[in-house]
């Protein structure tokens, strides 16, 4: 995509505010219509906002809501829902129910404060439910929340099997935390003991995505929802007969954050009981979204790789030569685990035999790829109030993701932790990210059949913060990340290298680095092979994956997939100091942060 076909962030906003005096206003019957004010917030400079991101975000808007009438159909066709035995159980449809409640969940709008954003709106079927926008992909990374130009600071992790995932835990053996869901595990699981059910309740209180200030306000939109009937047929009649207060829906038409509310995150007041209730239903929220997640419409382990275990299927000589690669020279299966066992070594004859049927290809660990700060993230330019009174990145550039190590300590950007006997062990958790699954990772709407350029592609992008634009270049960034590396910041690589093919700017935390890659001494053929392979790790070759033909966007073309996205590459300004609100709390990192 060529940068001219990209604007400054101002001609954007103009098109996305529609409210004369925002937020909760009255209409004739007396309702409260949700809409975000006129006044734009933009903050950002030109190249950061892509230029086509208004209709995008209405395409997915269109999209999202078809999915959503196609699981009221689903609801509708249901039988009545009966419970027999002890304990109760939902007879024969019990499944059907939660799956499609869950289903109906994540594709509502209306679980924002302007009705505009569903979970699935940063998780779309296509993308393996990830990131559904190209330009997005592309440029600012994370993705614009209900209140438009609000967006976060990470890429937006996949569904797929992330139910899979066990509570949040710490092998004291190893020295190693596993489990948990979010990049940086702030989603341990340790209540529902589930750490897929405990994401779900994330964004909806997030103010840089679903944005609402009180988690009772899910609890309010599921009791105007036209599937509430459904809702108390799974988990109990009179579930959602809670006693909400009269400025409930203006309070719910507000995004958190604002200033009004201050410190407060439970200004819809409730009593004890009714507060009790609104959070049983947030839990159920999350359970059930979980479901959907858990099942065949997202993680169904139909696969070429899946045929292939169960000797239905010959992978083709590209793709057993990139296998090989993958638990052999390229060393991947070491941390994407596929059940079998790894060969290093030159001549080394793989005896192993599959040991798991159903290999999530991860070891639901954390590692510091050494991925250098991208610039492009939105999230460092949101350094002044919005409408609402909110800043959401006070820091600026000195803001540095810590991940897993934040976390820990309970700081800036993450959540709270549960487990103050982890505090101490969060230095050694800098810059830390989630191994995620490799399954799905090259999934594509079908018109667009690559994640490569020249394509017809759909861009996505990899790692935490977007800085990779393809598979080549995830791959190429593992095998020679030690091989090109130069202590400069992306955007800034020395005249007669090329940024991301010879030249690796220097990582944005360089604690506790992993260095089982780096220099793998694999050749650019052996790079494309690993790529054929990744590819058969796609859901839908044994039975067409749901859903995933409802993209109605447009396929990329041109360019090479060694370079894709350099193109709209910008300087990294010059740093700051890290934060102390960041790099300077206790325990501090074992060596000082750039």
């Amino acid at each position: 995509m060529r940068r001219d076909t990209y604007v400054a962030g101002a001609a954007v906003l103009g098109l996305l505010f529609v409210s004369a005096a925002g937020f909760a206003q009255q209409n004739g019957n007396g309702n409260f219509v949700c809409e975000p004010p006129k006044r734009p917030y933009d903050p950002y400079p030109r190249g950061i906002l892509p230029r086509d991101l208004e209709p995008e975000l209405d395409r997915v808007r269109r999209e999202v809501r078809f999915i959503f009438d196609q699981a009221l159909a689903e609801m509708r066709a249901l039988p009545p829902l009966t419970r027999t035995s002890n304990p109760p159980t939902i007879h024969g449809s019990g499944y059907a129910a939660v799956r499609t409640l869950g289903k109906l969940m994540n594709f509502d709008e209306n679980m924002s404060p302007f009705r505009n954003e569903a979970c699935a709106s940063c998780h779309m079927p296509y993308a393996a439910y990830s990131g559904p926008i190209p330009s997005v992909n592309l440029t600012m990374v994370a993705y614009p929340g209900s209140f438009r130009f609000r967006a976060g600071k990470r890429t937006a992790q996949r569904y797929t099997y992330s139910p899979r995932f066990p509570v949040l835990q710490f092998n004291e053996t190893q020295q190693l935390f596993f489990g948990g869901n979010f990049w940086d595990g702030r989603s341990t699981g340790y209540l529902l003991q589930s750490a897929d059910a405990e994401q779900a309740q994330h964004p909806p209180v997030d103010p840089l995505e679903m944005g609402n200030p009180d988690t009772a306000c899910i609890a309010f939109e599921l009791a105007q929802s036209q599937y509430r009937t459904l809702f108390e047929d799974v988990w109990g009649k009179g579930s959602l007969n809670i006693n909400f207060p009269p400025d409930t829906e203006e309070i719910c038409c507000t995004p958190g954050g604002a200033a009004r509310f201050g410190t407060d995150v439970q200004p819809v007041r409730l009593s004890p009981e009714d507060r009790t209730r609104a959070n049983r239903v947030y839990d159920n929220w999350g359970q059930s979204i979980s479901f959907f997640e858990s099942s065949n419409d997202v993680s169904p382990f139909t696969s070429k790789f899946d045929a292939f275990l169960k000797g239905n299927v010959t992978l083709t000589p590209d793709e057993m030569a990139g296998y090989q690669l993958f638990k052999g020279k390229g060393n991947c299966n070491s941390c994407h685990l596929d059940g079998r066992g790894t060969t290093l070594f030159p001549n080394q004859l793989d005896t192993s035999t599959a040991a798991d049927v159903e290999p999530l290809f991860t070891c639901f660990g954390y590692a510091n790829l050494g991925l250098p700060l991208n610039p492009g993230v939105a999230f460092y330019y949101e350094t002044t109030p919005d409408a609402f009174g909110f800043t959401p990145n006070p820091f600026g550039f000195a803001y540095r993701d810590l991940g897993l190590g934040t976390f820990l300590r309970s700081g800036f950007g993450s959540a709270d932790s549960p487990n103050s006997d982890w505090t101490q062990f969060a230095p050694l958790q800098d810059g830390r990210m989630q191994t995620l699954t490799a399954r799905n990772v090259a999934m594509t709407p079908p018109e667009c059949p690559t994640t490569e350029a020249p394509g017809p592609y759909f861009q996505k992008e990899f790692f935490h913060n977007g800085y990779i634009k393809s598979l080549k270049q995830l791959v190429h960034f593992y095998n020679t990340r030690d091989v090109f590396p130069f202590p400069v910041t992306s955007g800034h690589c020395p005249r007669g290298t090329t940024e991301k093919v010879d030249c690796w700017p220097m990582p944005e935390v360089p604690n506790n680095l992993d260095h089982t890659i780096g220099q793998l001494g694999l050749t650019d053929h052996e790079e494309d092979l690993i790529v054929i392979f990744m590819q058969t790790l796609n859901d839908g070759f044994t039975k067409p994956y749901p859903n995933r033909d409802t993209f109605t966007g447009r396929c990329m073309s041109g360019g090479r997939a060694s370079t894709q996205g350099n193109e709209l590459l910008i300087p990294t300004p010059p740093l700051p100091p890290c934060a102390s609100a960041i790099c300077g709390v206790t325990p501090l990192p074992t060596m000082p942060i750039p």
